[in-house]
């Protein structure tokens, strides 16, 4: 028996016919639990699943024949033999990451225990580039899949994140409709040849945080993605925040200056055109232009066309005042916006993530300052800030939750009830 096909569905509806369906149902769950608590023995896995110790054994037989459990030693007793302790084993299958912005594209492929199998690839293609990148895009996938060594069928399924309004109903992007009319995991499963789930690239941040860094075991989060853009990853009750249509956390789109500049968006004065990192790299560019004394200079032989945001965050880091007070202005900025979020949501903790989060505490230190005048001190001390600890990492960490999620919450009947109780 085939545990991948149940994987490959979208639900069990295709196998309700089927004998064999409550099986696989079991053997989902069964996979499920020992992929989000690890070690169990038999006896810890019939707890959750209500089955009786000899048909746990005879599935836990099953699994391991078909290659999905190991066996990993022994566990303590309870009064009798050592329990045998049962674990996934984490070739049995495989997740595909990719993270499309709008600099570059990166991938991945990550095993059962989330641990990368080998190098990140990356791609000097920009999300713009559609519908010429899907070509680029799959050729390079599909050499990046065979030089793994990794069967195609082995991969369970493929994380695509990207930036822009990404609808969940729908799963169109209405910022990037260049990449075609169909839905968007429809259409990369059928580029790639693997199911394929979308998500926005703040949000699966977000999910990464909550999974593998400062988030985890917390509830109540907000994480904020400084970069090209300004965006918020809200963790509401330990469950990422969607929103009705899947457009939360449009961060960088609150108006803060009223007479300000024209947003790509249309709008007038956006938090993207005072604190993202174009922000910032275009006052520099102004400024230094005018006659700014700056390291900058040095480091880019004053060509201001050279002036981007590492430069001046590596300029700030130096000590060079003027970069630190472009880091500060742009904090101004985001620590405004942050105080209405602390005030709405009460966040026991706040995240910055993105390329602005090298700038670590000369970006955090001057938002906590900022946000003490901002918010009501009550609640201000509810959320702590840290700056995030996966940097770069986040983005292709954060399609693991986006595949693992689906996979794991497609039959609800067993396996959504459980999770649910567990989280």
């Amino acid at each position: 028996m085939n545990l991948s096909k149940l994987f490959a569905d979208k639900s069990a509806i295709a196998l309700k016919n089927n004998g064999n369906v409550k099986k696989l149902l079991f053997k989902k769950l069964i996979c499920s639990i020992l992929y989000f608590e690890n070690q169990k023995t038999i006896a810890d896995l019939c707890i959750p699943s209500g089955v009786s110790i000899p048909t746990m054994t005879r599935l836990m037989n099953e699994l391991k024949q078909e290659g999905w459990v190991l066996e990993l030693g022994t566990g303590k007793s309870r009064g009798g033999r050592k329990p045998v302790l049962y674990g996934l084993n984490p070739s049995a299958s495989y997740v595909l990451g990719v993270e499309m912005t709008k600099k570059y594209t990166r991938a991945n492929i990550y095993n059962l225990h989330n641990v990368a199998v080998g190098e990140a690839i990356q791609l000097d293609i920009e999300i713009e580039d559609a519908p010429a990148i899907l070509e680029i895009l799959k050729t390079s996938i599909d050499t990046f899949i065979d030089s793994s060594g990794i069967n195609r069928q082995d991969i369970i399924g493929a994380g695509i994140i990207m930036p822009g309004l990404i609808d969940k109903k729908t799963s169109v992007n209405h910022i990037y409709k260049n990449l075609g009319e169909k839905p968007l995991n429809i259409m990369f499963s059928e580029l790639f040849q693997i199911p394929s789930y979308i998500e926005h690239n703040t949000k699966a941040m977000a999910m990464a945080e909550s999974w593998f860094g400062l988030a985890k075991n917390k509830s109540n989060v907000l994480c904020l993605n400084v970069g090209s853009g300004v965006g918020m990853g809200i963790i509401m009750n330990s469950e990422l925040y969607q929103g009705h249509s899947g457009f939360s956390g449009e961060f960088g789109h609150i108006q803060l200056v009223p007479d300000g500049e024209l947003c790509y968006c249309g709008k007038i004065g956006c938090l993207e055109t005072v604190a993202s990192g174009p922000a910032l790299v275009a006052r520099a560019r102004k400024k230094i232009a005018k006659g700014e004394n700056s390291i900058i200079n040095k480091l880019t032989d004053s060509r201001t066309t050279e002036i981007k945001l590492p430069v001046i965050i590596e300029a700030a880091h130096q000590g060079d005042q003027f970069a630190i007070e472009l880091i500060e202005e742009s904090a101004l900025f985001l620590a405004r916006g942050l105080a209405m979020m602390i005030h709405l949501f009460n966040p026991e903790m706040i995240i910055i993530g993105g390329d602005m989060a090298r700038a670590e505490n000369l970006l955090s230190d001057p938002i906590q300052h900022q946000l003490s005048k901002y918010t009501l001190s009550r609640i201000r001390q509810d959320a702590q800030i840290f700056v995030s600890e996966l940097k770069e990492q986040s983005g292709l960490l954060g399609t693991i939750p986006v595949v693992m999620n689906n996979i794991f919450l497609q039959e609800p009947n067993i396996i959504n009830t459980y999770k649910l109780n567990k989280l």
